[in-house]
């Protein structure tokens, strides 16, 4: 456990329109073995807290775009028990008005090495000593029964960090990562961790359900309540009792559905389809989704009522791509146990192999790199496993694109957000009406069925131009 190398617990986020500045403290956090972001200014900071997620940050107050004060808040929104050193130049009333924010420490400028990284190694201290902690309970889980996670890369100690710290609350969690990242195991792993762990663990997939037969799967239903409701049956709310409600795939619920999820989730009560008796329950309520729920309720395809309730602690699962240093402890993993279910001797895995499975960009994540090597286990009649057996193609294949929702301004409230993606997607398809209609404002109205007098009023709110190459101009900010 003492193995753990500070590169693994976190980065530290330096903050700073110094660059001389910024490269000393660089160059002195790096000295010390430390992992080291850089942001110019407030929004590049932001965005970085979610990109780098940092163990620790170091802002400097004056900034050339917001402040330090934005960056410390921002911190705080993102992880409440993030540490925030904070330098200035300035009195003692911006260390005050630091400290009352939440700042771990104010150091005057220029600032202290020694007392810097004093600070850092404490804060880092302090996470070593949890990550431990963790990795033990983990271990001790899988003896007991429950599912391994497998992984080092700081991104999945955060999520175990974060499954602890909810873990002793009832409060319901959001998991949220796409397809094959395990969310399936988080939840499990979330219960373990829980005082409910000796209640049982019920999981559904909204999604694998038929509409029609999804509400008396969740909540039961009366003899004779349907034609071949033969008996009484306990719906998934009501086997949980006691114990946790796992809800996956929550963004496929159907909309009409959505209203009874949200009053059992508010109050803990139900009746059974065909019945008129409230039965209440004790549960813990975890959900899960691939899809981006924020997007679905601007859509007008999920409640919003019901985002907030479930979201209370959203977690967000990293996808294989952003920790790909631990796809060689995944890769032996599954070596190890398809060896063991087959009684083969265990594989040896190639650097050759091993090169190849990291430069891969695994779109369909753990359970495609776990579906991959359980292929190549079978395949090969040798002791070391090797490219060949992989049948991954020659050659990296690209990581996945960025998910075009990430470079989008989500901040702000969600009527904000919700303005800025509906005033995108309505400039881009008056954009391409336009042009398809070659600029002609008559025919883009009809293919748009608006009128020609809205179209004209829009065009000029986005300050399109007209034109062979119609195009729009940007708003400034």
């Amino acid at each position: 456990m003492n193995t753990i190398p500070n590169t693994t617990l976190g980065r530290t986020l330096i903050v700073g329109d110094q660059t001389p500045q910024r490269t000393r403290l660089r160059h002195l956090l790096e000295t010390a073995g430390h992992e080291v972001a850089e942001a110019r200014d407030e929004p590049e900071a932001s965005r970085s807290l979610r990109a780098a997620r940092p163990c620790v940050v170091l802002t400097d107050l004056r900034l050339p775009t917001g402040d330090g004060f934005g960056v410390l808040r921002a911190a705080k929104t993102c992880d409440p028990d993030l540490a925030v050193i904070v330098m200035t130049a300035g009195g003692i009333e911006d260390a005050v008005t630091a400290m009352k924010e939440g700042a771990l420490d104010c150091l005057p400028m220029p600032v202290d090495s020694v007392h810097l990284l004093r600070l850092v190694e404490q804060v880092v201290a302090r996470r070593r000593i949890v990550v431990e902690h963790l990795l033990h309970e983990g271990e001790v889980a899988t003896r007991q029964g429950a599912p391994r996670i497998v992984g080092q890369d700081p991104a999945l100690l955060q999520v175990l960090i974060n499954l602890e710290r909810v873990a002793a609350t009832d409060a319901t969690v959001l998991l949220e990562g796409k397809s094959g990242t395990g969310k399936e195991l988080f939840a499990r792993t979330l219960h373990v961790f829980s005082r409910r762990s000796d209640g049982p663990f019920v999981a559904i997939n909204c999604a694998a359900i038929p509409e029609n037969l999804l509400e008396s799967e969740l909540f039961g239903h009366e003899k004779g309540a349907f034609t071949g409701a033969v008996a009484r049956k306990l719906g998934k709310f009501e086997v949980a009792h006691g114990g946790t409600l796992f809800l996956d795939e929550i963004g496929d619920l159907p909309m009409t559905l959505q209203p009874k999820i949200l009053r059992a989730v508010e109050t803990r009560s139900f009746e059974r389809v065909g019945g008129t008796k409230s039965i209440r329950v004790n549960i813990r309520l975890v959900a899960a989704t691939n899809r981006d729920l924020r997007v679905r309720v601007v859509a007008g395809q999920f409640r919003e009522d019901l985002f907030f309730r479930l979201s209370v602690f959203p977690i967000h699962i990293p996808p294989l791509s952003e920790r790909s240093s631990d796809v060689p402890l995944l890769a032996r993993f599954f070596i190890e146990r398809s060896c063991s279910e087959l009684k083969k001797p265990v594989l040896r895995l190639s650097p050759a192999a091993e090169e190849q499975l990291t430069s891969y960009g695994w779109p369909g994540n753990v359970r495609e790199l776990q579906n991959c090597i359980e292929r190549a286990v079978i395949l090969c009649d040798e002791p070391e496993l090797r490219p060949q057996h992989l049948d991954l193609g020659s050659g990296k294949v690209p990581v996945p694109t960025v998910d075009p929702w990430d470079a989008i301004d989500l901040s702000g409230s969600l009527a904000d957000a919700s303005r800025r993606v509906l005033a995108e997607v309505e400039q881009r398809k008056i954009v391409q009406a336009l042009h398809e209609a070659g600029s002609n404002t008559g025919r883009a109205a009809d293919a748009l069925r608006i009128s020609h007098r809205a179209l004209l009023v829009k065009i000029q709110e986005h300050r399109i131009q007209l034109g062979s190459g119609v195009r729009s101009r940007r708003r400034a900010g």
